[in-house]
């Protein structure tokens, strides 16, 4: 059976309520996954084999499994464990979201939590988590949706699936401040805020590191160009050894205080030089959007003010 499922992309899905399976399993239906939602994990094995014997007709599946199983989702390790044993290749996609952003969806939406009995909706959340811990170690990749919305996610899914479809390893690179939290999904970050901060500066102030006066001041100084080429040497150095085990994605996370300066330009950067090396890239900046928006609100209420 291993031989013949290895045409066949098997990509489990699973993670916290709420945290977003319902439009994943939406997005990849519309990129040509057959996919089957809340499958009782004993019957992994048996679709799997199914799958093939569809003589490619089905050539990639998505199954949502998740604590909606009740008892049953327990017997997930068990198959995990029967596909590892038989040879049969599949991936782990793992979604998850902040508790704050996971209660407020709940309320939002009305809907009552898989786990939830005369425990808050606070502590079903985090007992659930506790309870997914062990499998998202097990993940290929785990996606935090905290800060996603739906198109956001829906573009992060074609990016990842349609590149992975023609097969390859490849590199997410997110920018990110950490007065807003570290992206929960990272495989490696990195803290830049020991470089010069063009903030400081009135005239790169309001600009962003996608701006040219903010990447010539950071990447013309001779602490960041060191730093830029021990990272890259470290990266050359962990990549193979990563897909060695592997994985099929690793992400990268490089942070400064606000996200909007010194993390966008070198994530920029960086991910220029992986690509030129011949590695798939994906560059995200989390929270710069969240800054033009702050700047814009800024600028007109200084017009308003100015024109009383």
């Amino acid at each position: 059976m291993a031989e013949k499922s290895e045409g066949l992309h098997t990509l489990i899905i699973t993670g916290l309520s709420g945290a977003g399976k319902t439009q994943v399993i939406n997005c990849l239906e519309d990129m040509g996954y057959y996919c089957v939602d809340n499958l009782p994990p004993a019957l992994l094995t048996k679709f799997v084999e199914l799958s093939w014997q569809s003589e490619g007709k089905i050539d990639k599946v998505a199954l949502v499994i998740d604590v909606r199983g009740g008892e049953f989702f327990h017997d997930l390790s068990r198959s995990l464990e029967e596909m590892h044993d038989d040879s049969i290749p599949y991936e782990i996609l793992f979604l998850e979201a902040s508790d704050e952003v996971l209660v407020r969806r709940f309320k939002e939406s009305r809907r009552r939590h898989p786990l939830a009995s005369n425990s808050s909706l606070l502590e079903s959340i985090r007992q659930e988590r506790g309870m997914l811990e062990e499998l998202r170690g097990r993940a290929n990749l785990v996606i935090d949706t905290t800060n996603l919305s739906p198109q956001e996610l829906k573009n992060k899914l074609q990016s990842i699936y349609q590149e992975r479809s023609s097969g390859g390893f490849f590199i997410n690179i997110i920018s990110f401040g950490y007065k807003l939290g570290i992206p929960m999904d990272s495989d490696i970050v990195i803290d830049v805020r020991f470089l010069a901060n063009p903030f400081y500066d009135p005239v790169m102030r309001h600009l962003t590191g996608e701006d040219q006066p903010v990447i010539d001041f950071v990447l013309s100084s001779p602490v960041t160009k060191s730093f830029i080429r021990r990272f890259i040497n470290l990266l050359k150095f962990l990549i193979p050894h990563y897909i060695g085990e592997g994985k099929t994605s690793l992400v990268v996370a490089i942070g400064c205080t606000g996200g909007q300066h010194r993390s966008v330009t070198l994530a920029d950067y960086i991910g220029s030089k992986l690509k030129n090396l011949g590695y798939r890239i994906i560059v995200r900046h989390r929270d710069i959007a969240k800054y033009q928006i702050d700047r814009d609100i800024s600028r007109d209420m200084t017009e308003d003010y100015n024109g009383v």
